[in-house]
């Protein structure tokens, strides 16, 4: 290994690098951001039921009774 030996770093890590440095409050706006459309509490009750209530799909949809 030559004495000055720079670690790799590649040009996607460079740019991540380079907006993070840029923009010191990205992280903190994508978890606003996926907090906003994702991060919702689950309702297991409701999701119970949900289920319960599924009616099964035949194996051929078309078929008249």
């Amino acid at each position: 290994m030559p004495l000055f030996w720079k670690p790799y770093k590649s040009d996607v890590t460079q740019f991540i690098d380079e907006l993070r440095a840029k923009k010191p409050t990205l992280e903190a706006e994508q978890r606003a951001g996926r907090a906003l459309l994702w991060d919702k509490p689950v309702d297991r009750q409701a999701q119970a039921d949900w289920k319960d209530a599924r009616v099964a799909q035949k194996p051929y949809v078309y078929q008249n009774d």
